[in-house]
């Protein structure tokens, strides 16, 4: 799997098509049920170098790996990431309903919420 350096998958400057083809040999003839597949962000607000209690928001997207990419929107895993919800590919989604769905938007929502509540 991809984990944290997914940008170095397929070596260090690698394209986003590079990543891309090596997950999806690296998953070949792995049947599409068996390819779940999330993406995680993790987002910290700190008022300070030495905060004691700086803010912490996950966002997490499930999904699976498709067996071949689809859609022209998006960057980086998003023409193989199946998202169950709208029956498509995360780069087949408008971006702002992608947004929505995120990992990322979903990280930055709480995020938002909890700065706006701790005044």
């Amino acid at each position: 799997a991809p984990g944290i350096y997914s940008a170095r998958f397929a070596g260090e400057g690698a394209s986003d098509q590079a990543n891309l083809e090596k997950l999806l040999a690296n998953l070949d003839g792995i049947p599409e049920a068996q390819r779940s597949a999330r993406f995680q962000c993790l987002m910290v607000f700190m008022r300070h170098a030495n905060d004691p209690t700086p803010l912490i928001c996950q966002g997490t997207w499930e999904g699976r790996i498709l067996l071949a990419a689809r859609g022209n929107n998006g960057f980086g895993y998003d023409p193989v990431f199946y998202v169950p919800t709208h029956n498509c590919s995360s780069a087949e989604l408008p971006a702002d309903v992608k947004n929505t769905l995120s990992h990322r938007g979903q990280a930055l929502r709480q995020l938002v919420t909890a700065l706006q509540q701790s005044g």
